[in-house]
């Protein structure tokens, strides 16, 4: 564990326990989670009292929010820095059977749709896909509209297995889905548009009302080619 007199800015800690991380500094609204053994570092600390909560950032994807200092018992110094990988695109096209295993096996555990969920059981759309490629070794981005931005744009007609499906409005991407093959896609969706958790749709027949509503936002599509590489960090190559 770390003591907050130990803390410092800069610094590689790493996570003991799976941990919360939240949009404001009174610990409101998760933003994301961060796993056993994931890596994160302290961007402020103030200069007098012990806060609620601590800035920092997930150092494999570069993700802000706010550590409550509830968490400190479970953060530990890191032995080592953080080294990315630097798979090829062909390593990646190697491991996509065993993401979208991830995710229908995730889809098989009882879960419902968790605003920032990036953990078992519950996730949200693009915590459910980042999961999925991180549980084989490859990082994307956190949100959707970063994931578009880091992929490599397709057409709809050229999609393979492993594509991400983009939904939103024209102005940005609100939703992402993992392509199964088949017209048909797994994704995590609300209970206000959606299944409340995890579910397969389709591109195709939309005859299901929850297809159809995703068909009209659907904004494009792009393929994961690369594993995120951290700003600053120096790459690991394997």
């Amino acid at each position: 564990m770390v003591n907050f007199d130990e803390i410092r800015v800069g610094q590689e800690y790493c996570c003991q326990r799976d941990l919360s991380l939240y949009k404001t500094p009174a610990c409101e609204s998760l933003v994301t989670q961060a796993a056993v053994g994931r890596y994160l570092r302290f961007l402020e600390i103030p200069s007098a009292g012990v806060p609620v909560a601590l800035k920092v950032c997930l150092c494999e994807d570069d993700y802000p929010g706010w550590l409550p200092t509830t968490g400190l018992p479970y953060v530990t110094f890191a032995a080592s820095k953080y080294f990315p990988q630097s798979p090829t695109t062909e390593d990646i096209q190697m491991h996509i059977a065993k993401v979208l295993r991830f995710a229908e096996a995730a889809m098989a555990t009882s879960n419902t749709y968790l605003w920032g969920g990036t953990l078992s059981p519950n996730y949200d759309c693009s915590g459910l896909v980042q999961a999925a490629f991180a549980s084989v070794g490859i990082m994307l981005p956190r949100d959707s509209y970063q994931q578009e931005a880091f992929v490599d744009p397709i057409a709809i007609a050229d999609l393979q297995p492993g594509d991400l499906l983009f939904f939103g409005s024209r102005a940005r991407t609100t939703h992402v889905a993992l392509y199964l093959g088949g017209g048909r896609y797994i994704h995590s969706s609300g209970k206000d548009q959606g299944r409340n958790g995890i579910g397969i749709d389709s591109l195709t027949d939309l005859a299901d009302p929850i297809s159809r509503i995703y068909y009209e936002q659907l904004r494009g599509a792009g393929r994961v080619t690369q594993s995120y590489q951290p700003v600053g960090h120096p790459i690991q190559c394997r």
